[in-house]
């Protein structure tokens, strides 16, 4: 199949599935208990992704200092709880994920 036709259906069909959930948005309203709970569906699904990369970089379990992804969670968890600045906590995570990583690891 023509590989442009296919991006073509594939726009479509995402078109029309979004522009079909828009287009009723703001005819329903939800419940007070549900869009509490939709609040924490960002947090959960960020957990999900990273959880199991930095606590199973190679398929099994390791929470080890030998670990440079560990290290570098458990780096931002410390900044971003204690100076609670986004761009810091990256930033210093990441600088101390690869030093680890290619001078001690």
């Amino acid at each position: 199949m023509n590989i442009w036709l296919l991006i073509a259906l594939m726009a479509l069909v995402t078109f029309s599935i979004r522009y079909a959930l828009y287009a009723r948005a703001n005819a329903i309203t939800l419940p007070a208990k549900l869009e509490r709970a939709l609040k924490f569906s960002a947090p959960c699904v960020l957990t999900a992704i990273w959880v199991p990369s930095v606590l199973m970089p190679n398929g099994e379990i390791d929470i080890t200092l030998t670990n440079p992804y560990f290290i570098g969670g458990f780096v931002a968890v410390v900044i971003g709880l204690w100076k609670k600045n986004t761009l810091l906590t990256i930033v210093v995570s990441m600088v101390c994920f690869f030093t680890y990583k290619w001078f001690i690891g």
